[in-house]
């Protein structure tokens, strides 16, 4: 377990810039350890915790809001097979079966050789593509065992690793503005008024009304 190295604060430091308020880069910052370990580790949360002016409960509190941050070791592939009612009805329960048969573990595990976690996942938003699944949330439609093999075989032999890298890599490229295109943070204490495009134009009085 480990707090964030040091290449990884300098980018942390120049996120919170990005923000008026530090506290508004945590989830960024969480994204960026788990890129770091594969997932958020105590010690990082509570490194995040310092560098925004947060507790670690209050880091640890956002975090598990969402599914995609992950608390203890996962494996270099999360597979999450959907499993709610379109992907139920077109076989999502089938596929895990097979799934499980064919990684040797059941759902919520991870593989021996620490290359696939495998779980089931609340509805992926592509219900017409059933059953699916997302590996390192990169989907994958109308999944069949026999397609579900072929991905497993693909990862396990690297030549899926140009589109999908290991867990926790959100992107590959990171956003780099230029100095001279920078706005800068506005803190919202400083907003006294609505911004332009809010603005309401005046309209013509109609008589009567």
């Amino acid at each position: 377990m480990s707090r964030l190295n040091e290449d990884n604060v300098r980018i942390a430091l120049e996120t919170i810039a990005r923000y008026p308020k530090a506290r508004s880069a945590m989830i960024p910052l969480l994204h960026l350890a788990q890129q770091q370990d594969g997932y958020v580790t105590n010690e990082a949360m509570a490194h995040i915790g310092e560098l925004v002016g947060a507790t670690s409960a209050e880091v640890f509190g956002t975090a598990t809001f969402y599914e995609m941050f992950k608390f203890k070791p996962v494996g270099k592939y999360l597979i999450n097979i959907c499993a709610t009612m379109s992907c139920a009805l077109m076989g999502a329960e089938q596929l895990m079966h097979h799934a499980e048969r064919r990684l040797g573990i059941k759902a919520g595990a991870t593989t021996p050789d620490g290359l696939f976690t495998l779980e089931h996942a609340e509805c992926q938003a592509a219900c017409t593509e059933a059953p699916t699944l997302q590996a390192n949330y990169r989907y994958r439609f109308h999944v069949t065992p026999a397609t579900f093999d072929a991905l497993i075989d693909d990862l396990a032999n690297g030549r899926l690793d140009a589109e999908i890298p290991p867990h926790g890599t959100v992107a590959r490229i990171r956003q780099r503005i230029p100095a001279d295109r920078v706005v800068g943070p506005r803190s919202p204490d400083d907003v006294t008024t609505a911004p332009e495009w809010m603005a309401v134009a005046p309209t013509a009085s109609g008589g009567g009304q």
